[in-house]
């Protein structure tokens, strides 16, 4: 329904559709970049990085690509070139715009040759050897897809009592794949978002008409929806209040509206409603206050 109503909004107002990056062509040898963007938690890069090293997928058919945030630090290039001697690993100190999660996917994806691209968080975790492999060849039996969505898990939902929502098949950047060719024709993220970048590349994504098949085949994990406080929520709604400029105004408030939604959740005895909701009254004060909130929010 949502898919329906934002294609015909689309042609009553269009507007440009693209992003801010500019996609090369892909490298003849490489078939899968997998960009991760971070920020120290060296930790936890370090498992998703074990987990890409136990892949099946020759190491010649693949890229990863670190983007770390803040210019880099020393211990997470310390950490790239201890893998990189297991696995064809790039460091990249992200060199402007920090703490702008669009502009750091950007980054990592302008630097990518994959004919394929992953998008990977420090904390996601790929329990299957023949993940990659699989993925790659879910791309050639669908060619009709222009992004594959794996199944993803609550990475705490391995421990009984544990609280573990998680929307099992989001298109988010935390491991959702695509073709080069819709990047490129899209023109990636956009700079200035601070956070949900991926959110908003999905709406331009829907409206253009492009095609996203799920893989249940395929798992992940990742921690679930937590949303601890409204620093987060508040920055992710700034973001989306500027694209007032960039949007038509009637779809522009379509967006607004749909992401804040689920704030009345807030008020149930339910505590994946309450995080929903919390979300929801975040964003919505985030994209409220936008114009008198020059310097905008934190987005920890």
């Amino acid at each position: 329904m949502r898919k329906r109503i934002l294609q015909t909004l689309y042609r009553w107002f269009p507007f440009d559709l693209r992003g801010d990056c500019t996609v090369s062509d892909a490298s003849d040898e490489i078939t899968l970049s997998c960009v991760i963007n971070f920020y120290g938690r060296i930790n936890l890069l370090e498992g998703i990085l074990f987990s890409l090293q136990g892949q099946d997928l020759p190491h010649d058919q693949f890229e990863i690509v670190l983007v770390e945030d803040q210019g880099g630090t020393e211990a997470g290039r310390l950490a790239a070139e201890r893998f990189a001697k297991v696995l064809p690993v790039r460091y990249l100190p992200l060199d402007a715009n920090f703490g702008r999660m669009g502009y750091s996917r950007n980054f990592g994806l302008a630097h990518s040759r994959g004919r394929y691209i992953l998008f990977l968080d420090d904390d996601t975790v790929l329990p299957q050897a023949d993940f990659l492999s699989s993925l790659t060849a879910a791309f050639e039996s669908h060619p009709d897809a222009d992004a594959l969505i794996p199944h993803g898990n609550s990475a705490y939902s391995l421990i009984d009592g544990r609280y573990d929502y998680h929307d099992p098949y989001f298109m988010t950047s935390r491991c959702t794949a695509y073709r080069r060719s819709v990047l490129a024709e899209l023109g990636g993220f956009i700079n200035d978002f601070i956070g949900q970048e991926d959110v908003e590349y999905a709406v331009r994504f829907t409206i253009a008409g492009k095609k996203s098949c799920t893989v249940p085949e395929l798992d992940y994990f990742h921690p679930p929806l937590l949303v601890p406080n409204f620093r987060k929520p508040q920055a992710v709604g700034y973001s989306f209040s500027h694209l007032k400029s960039r949007y038509s105004a009637v779809v522009w408030l379509l967006v607004i509206l749909n992401c804040a939604r689920h704030a009345p959740l807030y008020l149930l005895p339910v505590r994946k409603f309450r995080e929903m909701g919390r979300f929801g009254i975040g964003f919505l004060v985030g994209a409220v206050t936008a114009p008198f909130k020059k310097e905008g929010y934190r987005y920890s």
